[in-house]
């Protein structure tokens, strides 16, 4: 599937640049798609999520069931 993000926004964390880790990603959402990359690789690959997948991912982390 390819998804057009030329017009896309996307945001980074205001705790993106603490630390020296170096971990930083962006997110971008649209109605009815959440994207994401690496911030260090603008131009690197992109993950997208339907809204329905991204607010699941949301929710195991908010529950602590990815670590």
């Amino acid at each position: 599937m390819s998804v057009d993000l030329s017009r896309t926004r996307w945001r980074k964390s205001s705790r993106s640049n603490t630390g020296s880790s170096g971990n930083c990603v962006e997110v971008s959402f649209a109605a009815t798609m959440t994207a994401v990359r690496d911030s260090k690789q603008p131009e690197g690959p992109v993950l997208v999520f339907s809204t329905a997948q991204w607010r699941r991912f949301l929710d195991a982390a908010r529950r602590g069931a990815l670590g």
